[in-house]
């Protein structure tokens, strides 16, 4: 009984601190910020009906909560190539298609 009431402690005294529900501005330059972008281009990608690719082209917040949980604004930008071309990154841009945060949300 003991064990578990110093632990309920513990987490009442740690808990504002440890579980902070709000989301705090990052840098975009972090190596796991990066990592999370490329996986949400790649996702959109795949899962997007159309059989262009998307490529980034901006990326405005940058926020985390916790350690794996990020709340990002990107911008999109439709491509010439196929999904599942080899270089993406180097395709060029259709004209006048991009995806910014109030085109769509995924």
């Amino acid at each position: 009984m003991f064990l578990k009431l110093s632990l309920l402690l513990g987490l009442l005294a740690l808990g504002p601190h440890v579980c902070s529900w709000k989301f705090e501005d990052i840098s975009k330059s972090t190596q796991n910020f990066r990592l999370c972008v490329e996986f949400a281009v790649f996702h959109f990608n795949e899962h997007e009906p159309d059989e262009y690719a998307y490529k980034l082209l901006w990326v405005g917040r940058s926020q985390r909560k916790y350690r794996w949980i990020y709340l990002m604004d990107l911008e999109l930008g439709r491509t010439i190539c196929k999904k599942h071309d080899e270089d993406i990154d180097n395709c060029p841009l259709q004209e006048g298609m991009t995806l910014g945060q109030n085109d769509r949300s995924w």
